[in-house]
């Protein structure tokens, strides 16, 4: 329901100088958008950190003017405007400092399902789409939504490969309802719409796809999920911008490695080597790790492979038994189990890692897989 408090919000973000900080400021001092517009210019000596030149531009009539405009283009194109200081944007995007203080909505976002952010290069390549295939195959029977940002390329596929596998998806768009860039993707945005998914956007309806706008754009997807799956990107892409947000919002970042002379793989290959993102190396357990635990029963690795019987040398056997019959074993006491010092028996658990039959914990402990 759309109140006089969309109203002053919306005329108060339009305001020079003040972006989603201030504005939550303003909030927080004078308790709704609809106080700080009338009060803000002349009792600004109460906000903290903002000087008169900030609030010059509060109270003029144009922005009012705008904001009328503005809601009426919502009522009539079906745009739900959400208000992050009335508690009604989603949860975990709430959590991020610089959320958006006002977030335009066509269509419908379940904020009780969880969500998974998977984004990427425009020229993505067979590889990038065929791991988003296996993806969302794998996950056919688990429940959540997907998010991503209409780009062409990965971003597109996730959102196709959502609706064919009856999955909701969120596209988060990089500017007003008035415009759909690229263009090529109007029939997909009507289609995410049609199977029950949603658009977003903070930007109000005649805002144009500036460039700034994009990189903006990126935090609120990196906001929206607790993980970021980077599929491809390249040096300084986009995906790496979102990353780097998802990092800063202490939340889950995940990429898929490629070659190193793959110009896609490049962005991807750096987060892992700066331990930005976590590699993905198998989906199953990239699946596991996400928490959606009800995947197909015939699960297909990343990597397909045939099952090799591996035989271990005596050492390496005692050592795995130890810890298979001693979950969790300490490297000290698995010392004194097996009577053979740390250092000799380090290079042989890294040996039974990268053999997949062991893992290592923090705290230099250890479980069989």
């Amino acid at each position: 329901m759309i109140s006089e408090e969309h109203l002053y919000a919306i005329a108060l973000r339009e305001c020079s100088h003040i972006g989603d900080i201030h504005f939550h400021k303003l909030v927080r001092t004078f308790g709704s958008a609809q106080e700080a517009w009338k009060r803000a210019r002349n009792e600004y000596k109460k906000l903290e950190g903002i000087g008169q030149k900030t609030v010059s531009d509060i109270g003029n009539k144009s922005h009012l003017k705008f904001a009328e405009e503005e809601l009426n283009f919502c009522e009539k194109n079906n745009i739900r405007i959400r208000l992050k200081h009335l508690k009604e944007t989603p949860f975990l995007l709430n959590e991020c400092n610089d959320a958006p203080a006002i977030l335009y909505q066509k269509g419908s976002m379940d904020d009780t399902q969880p969500r998974v952010s998977i984004v990427g290069t425009r020229n993505m390549t067979s590889y990038g789409k065929q791991f988003i295939q296996d993806f969302f195959e794998a996950t056919q029977s688990s429940g959540y939504t997907s998010v991503s940002g209409l780009a062409l390329g990965i971003d597109k596929e996730v959102h196709e490969q959502s609706i064919r596998h009856q999955k909701p998806t969120v596209a988060v768009l990089a500017h007003g309802f008035q415009h759909l860039y690229p263009a090529k993707n109007r029939k997909l945005s009507e289609k995410i719409l049609q199977e029950g998914g949603a658009l977003i956007t903070e930007f109000s309806s005649g805002r144009k796809p500036d460039r700034e706008n994009f990189i903006q754009r990126n935090r609120i997807v990196a906001g929206l999920s607790p993980a970021t799956i980077v599929v491809e990107t390249g040096f300084g892409g986009g995906s790496v911008s979102t990353a780097a947000f998802a990092n800063d919002y202490n939340r889950d970042v995940f990429a898929l490695p490629g070659k190193i002379t793959d110009p896609c793989s490049q962005g991807c290959n750096q987060l892992i080597f700066h331990n930005k993102a976590t590699a993905i190396s198998t989906i199953k357990d990239l699946i596991n790790i996400l928490g959606f635990n009800d995947p197909k029963e015939k699960m297909e690795e990343l990597f397909p492979h045939h099952e090799i019987t591996i035989q271990l040398t005596d050492n390496q056997y005692l050592i795995y038994q130890s810890i298979k019959d001693y979950p969790q074993i300490s490297l000290d006491d698995l010392s004194q189990k097996i009577d053979l010092s740390t250092h000799k028996i380090l290079p042989i658990i890294l040996e039974l890692e990268l053999l997949g039959k062991v893992k290592s914990f923090s705290g230099r402990q250890f479980i069989a897989i």
